[in-house]
């Protein structure tokens, strides 16, 4: 049997969807089985042992529109896939899959195409969204009993630029992430600052990590301090090669929280606007998650753009004191 998995959302998305992979290779071992992602998210999922290979749907770039979508429907069609399990949920995919003719089709009842599968399943809004998309298994097998881990392989190290190799420290480092793609997730900058510098103080040392977009935060959490900024000098598996390394990360809300539970490293993740009753909190990990608990709050499931209430309390609020509290008690003190 070939079957296809397709998570086409963001990149944290898809390490949540990550257990879905060994879950159906437990229950169809001798399966070929593929993942289809954004061609970003691709570099999550690419080296991992349990895929035949992977497949990028560039869906706002070269396969865009009508046209992106019947040439991207007759290469999953040639590929002759015969079941398909579908974690995205938009019409496009809906659609796309269909026109692929995959015998068998299964998605999730609020899918917005759902009367294109075959068969749904219901997304439990209760539960951590790794148990939401295991329940598109539901009817194969208990979920109780799939490991539900979630699966993050580094790349080679031969593939690693130089620059990077060179720039990570030799001795234990904390990994900081302060960017996110929604600016109430955002902890302020100034903060991760200042925790730098009181783990450096203490003998540990700090590395700071983003995306190009993040490159404001990175600096200002970096600058004036012997930091490594490594804002947008590392692609998606060289981040996860990084990631690996570190002794503890320290993230907002943001892929990074899902990358240190997938790798299994000590993480603070601090919550500001959302909170992980929302489903993505730390999963099977050790982790701490500082917040601050405010009238206000949540104020939406994804972040947004600006503070409604125009004081970003959930942001500022938070004190650096309790960051390092929370970094001392994942490392049982020693920082070192």
């Amino acid at each position: 049997m070939k079957i296809l998995i397709v998570q086409t959302s963001f990149l944290g998305d898809t390490i949540l969807s990550t257990p879905v992979i060994e879950g159906i290779k437990s229950l169809h071992p001798d399966a070929e089985l593929w993942m289809m992602t954004t061609p970003l998210s691709s570099h999550l999922v690419k080296h991992d042992p349990l895929l035949a290979g992977v497949i990028p749907f560039d869906k706002r770039g070269r396969a865009k529109g009508i046209k992106g979508l019947r040439a991207m429907s007759s290469t999953i069609k040639a590929m002759g896939f015969h079941r398909v399990y579908s974690l995205h949920r938009s019409i496009r995919t809906s659609v796309m899959l269909a026109m692929a003719g995959i015998p068998e089709r299964f998605g999730f009842s609020n899918a917005k195409g759902r009367f294109l599968y075959h068969r749904t399943f219901r997304r439990n809004p209760e539960v951590h969204d790794v148990l939401r998309n295991l329940a598109i298994l539901e009817g194969e097998a208990e979920i109780s009993s799939i490991k539900a881990d979630m699966r993050l392989f580094p790349p080679p190290d031969e593939t690693i630029s130089d620059e990077v190799k060179k720039t990570i420290p030799e001795r234990p480092f904390a990994l900081m992430v302060p960017g996110s793609a929604w600016k109430t997730k955002m902890w302020h900058s100034e903060g991760y600052r200042s925790v730098a510098e009181a783990l450096i103080a203490n003998g540990l040392s700090v590395v700071v990590a983003g995306g190009p977009d993040e490159a404001e935060a990175c600096r200002i959490a970096s600058e004036g301090i012997p930091a490594v900024n490594l804002a947008g000098k590392t692609g998606i598996g060289e981040m996860i090669w990084v990631a690996k390394r570190a002794k503890v990360i320290i993230c907002n809300d943001s892929m990074a929280l899902h990358m240190a539970s997938a790798l299994k490293v000590p993480n603070v993740a601090i919550f500001c606007s959302t909170i992980p009753a929302f489903g993505f909190g730390p999963w099977k990990n050790r982790a701490i998650v500082v917040e601050k608990e405010l009238p206000c709050r949540p104020c939406g499931r994804h972040g947004k753009r600006e503070c409604p209430e125009a004081t970003e309390a959930c942001m500022r609020d938070i004190t650096p004191a309790q960051v390092l509290a929370a970094v001392e008690t994942l490392l049982e003190g020693d920082l070192t």
